[in-house]
């Protein structure tokens, strides 16, 4: 069975299906995300198998990712043909995956089907939607996206509402109480104490008065609380070709982290900021508030408690202040509620659920 992946969330969301799966995954990195010290850290984090690597994706538009991909996964399906295919998410990684294994007549599960933003200026809901209408298996994280799903006349046979696999994701790689210790003195900083930032998503970095508006409020907070910015390297060119970089200034700035440090300090912070739609999965595991700088969300699950929506510019800052002002009870309230993405069962029924797709198959 191949598993084709791209990005570090994927990684994280897959690592504990490929561990189950065993000999029978064929790992399949088509380098979308393709920094070696993000990607090569992450592997060994999670103690992924070696993958097979394409070439000539990472960096590239859209377009060229998602044929590049789809030309090489071609290839390497011929080589040897896998009795089924799993993708997950929405990445351009997973769409050239979806689109080989039809071309190919390969069954095809999508894992984290049925996530809908509604928000057609988003490439990854474009992504999302042509994959489900691939899939033959759809694994749905919540009964919310089963829902979208037959609301577009997908069939219910084909949708099983599985959990979301970040759960167990979060669980296993989550350091223990001195890790996490150690991680906190290293910086400088103590639990609750500090706030956690990370910036991305093309809608904040590649417009130049976005990136100002979301570094100028988080420099804001730092007047109160170190503000911690683990600098993805894409974001760190974009804050240069933009002339933004005295903006980095009062904030606390350090080279990308493994997901087990990002997870350490996660637990710890008083209040999350950050653009990722796996962040807003992982703070409802962590029980920690978290600021979501989007323009729309996918995830309306983790709104409800755990998360505010807000765009670039003082809405972040009043919406910071506000989870921050609710102290250690709103933090330990919010850690006493479950997690609205699952029981940590999901990648186990998505392993029963690929056995009997690939034993009908056969």
């Amino acid at each position: 069975m191949a598993v084709v992946l791209g990005t570090r969330p994927e990684l994280v969301k897959l690592t504990e299906l490929i561990r189950i799966l065993g000999p029978a995954a064929h790992v399949v990195h088509t380098g979308q995300h393709y920094d070696a010290d993000l990607s090569g850290r992450f592997l060994a984090d999670l103690d992924i198998p070696e993958p097979t690597y394409l070439t000539g994706i990472g960096g590239r538009p859209r377009a060229v990712q998602i044929a590049a991909g789809l030309a090489q996964l071609d290839e390497v399906f011929t080589a040897r043909p896998p009795l089924a295919v799993v993708v997950q998410g929405d990445t351009n990684a997973a769409l050239s995956g979806a689109l080989a294994a039809n071309a190919r007549s390969i069954p095809l599960v999508h894992v984290e089907a049925g996530l809908r933003s509604h928000d057609r200026n988003m490439p990854e809901e474009h992504n999302r939607v042509l994959i489900d209408r691939l899939a033959d298996v759809l694994c749905a994280a919540t009964p919310e996206n089963r829902l979208n799903l037959l609301a577009e006349g997908v069939d219910p046979a084909l949708v099983d509402v599985t959990g979301n696999t970040v759960i167990e994701a979060v669980r296993a790689q989550l350091p223990g109480p001195d890790e996490r210790s150690a991680h906190l003195e290293e910086l400088g900083l103590a639990p609750d104490g500090f706030v956690l930032a990370t910036v991305h998503r093309p809608e904040n970095t590649d417009d130049p008065a976005a990136l100002r508006a979301v570094l100028t409020e988080l420099g804001l907070l730092a007047d109160h609380l170190p503000v911690l910015l683990p600098l993805h390297p894409r974001t760190r060119a974009r804050i240069e070709a933009a002339d933004l970089t005295e903006l980095l200034t009062p904030l606390r700035v350090t080279r990308p982290l493994g997901y087990r440090g990002f997870l350490a300090l996660a637990r710890h912070a008083a209040l999350l900021v950050s653009d990722s739609g796996g962040v807003q999965e992982e703070v409802t595991v962590l029980g920690r508030p978290l600021v979501v700088v989007r323009n729309s969300t996918e995830r309306p699950e983790a709104m409800a408690d755990f998360a505010t929506l807000v765009a670039p510019g003082p809405e972040l800052g009043r919406a910071a202040r506000a989870a921050l002002a609710l102290g250690p009870d709103g933090r330990a309230r919010l850690a006493a509620l479950p997690s609205p993405f699952g029981d940590g069962q999901a990648s186990r029924r998505i392993a029963a659920r690929l056995t009997e797709l690939v034993a009908v198959a056969a």
